[in-house]
């Protein structure tokens, strides 16, 4: 069956950066956009990048631009978040997902996507 674990996550300062990886099995990695989504305590699930099936085309959130890099690996099935310039504000679960689409659009949509990880803990001290 379709599997996504993501490994990455931890405790980090304002201002420091962490590499949240996403590795995917029993798929056809190719066949899939994949995104990165986030949950704070009390909020709701809210888009942080995509990334089309080759890795063309990607969509950040405004609240990450600049600070964040979306990129994939489809040898190693495996997608990534660089995050950097942290802030108190990106604390959250995050979770990878993926979605049956093999197109040039990203995806921002949490119900569009089909599969999900089970999230890693990200949590930026003040």
């Amino acid at each position: 069956q379709v599997q996504l674990v993501e490994f990455g996550g931890g405790l980090v300062q304002a201002g420091g950066s962490l590499r949240l990886s996403c590795a995917a099995s029993g798929l056809t990695f190719t066949n899939y956009a994949m995104g990165w989504f986030r949950q704070a305590p009390g909020k709701e699930r809210e888009f942080v990048a995509g990334i089309n099936w080759n890795g063309i085309s990607i969509n950040y959130a405004d609240s990450v631009k600049g600070r964040f890099t979306i990129s994939r690996d489809n040898a190693k099935s495996t997608m990534y978040l660089q995050m950097n310039s942290l802030k108190p504000e990106d604390t959250g679960v995050y979770f990878c997902a993926c979605a049956a689409k093999r197109s040039i659009i990203i995806i921002r949509t949490a119900n569009e996507y089909q599969y999900w990880g089970q999230g890693t803990q990200v949590t930026v001290s003040s």
